[in-house]
């Protein structure tokens, strides 16, 4: 099983590898390694969500949550190149590599960085994630109770997870949570979420809400093959 993606400084021996994610629209070579998600291939959630949402907004800011070496994020700096786009992970690993897989794309309006570097006063005005589901129910609810909240008014996040690993009750949550939920789309046991942002937005900063890079004792924190 090895150690959790999630981890700051992965230890795994390195094993470097290149892959390709080709979409309609676009064709991008990206550099992975050992110690990180998912890196002999696009993860199947990842291109379904990539395949399904609809375009990001053409300016603002936005972000990819749990960026991983950088698919998403490159994704949408590629189809908004005037906008700014964030990708944060806790991975420094799969941080040096999706800086390395933007520069290798030519894409120059998006920052990799770890999650407490990120102004606590920005907002998005789209949030695109594969989120880490692995890290627990308890750290998964605390992670997006703490980015989400940051959309703009009329902004959405849209997030892909797969049906066994509790999609379905992921999306009744988050409406209780007050935070308005519809399935954009199903496929192959995934499911795409659309949030749309809170009727009223916080009136102050958030604190800073890193990744958390340690799984939480309640039996779901465990890694991936």
């Amino acid at each position: 099983m090895g150690e959790h993606y999630f981890t700051g400084r992965p230890t795994a021996a390195g094993r470097r590898r290149t892959i390709d994610l080709v979409l309609p629209d676009l064709h991008l070579r990206l550099e992975t390694d050992a110690g990180m998600f998912s890196p002999d291939r696009v993860d199947p959630g990842t291109r379904i969500l990539l395949e399904t949402v609809p375009p990001p907004p053409p300016t603002g800011d936005l972000l990819d949550l749990g960026c991983g070496y950088g698919p998403i994020a490159l994704t949408m700096a590629r189809r908004s190149p005037q906008a700014s786009v964030y990708g944060v992970d806790v991975n420094e690993r799969a941080l040096d590599l999706a800086r390395g897989n933007a520069t290798t794309a030519g894409l120059d309006n998006v920052r990799f960085s770890l999650p407490d570097t990120i102004d606590p006063g920005l907002r998005f005005a789209a949030i695109w994630s594969n989120p880490p589901i692995r890290i627990g129910k308890t750290a998964l609810h605390d992670l997006l109770l703490a980015w989400l909240p940051r959309l703009t008014p009329g902004g959405t996040a849209h997030l892909v997870v797969q049906k066994h690993l509790g999609s379905d009750s992921l999306h009744r949550w988050l409406n209780d949570q007050g935070l308005p939920t519809t399935r954009l789309a199903s496929r192959s046991a995934y499911r795409v979420l659309a949030v749309t942002a809170p009727a009223t937005p916080p009136d102050q900063p958030l604190p800073d809400q890193p990744l958390p890079d340690q799984p939480r004792p309640d039996g779901h924190g465990t890694a991936t093959p």
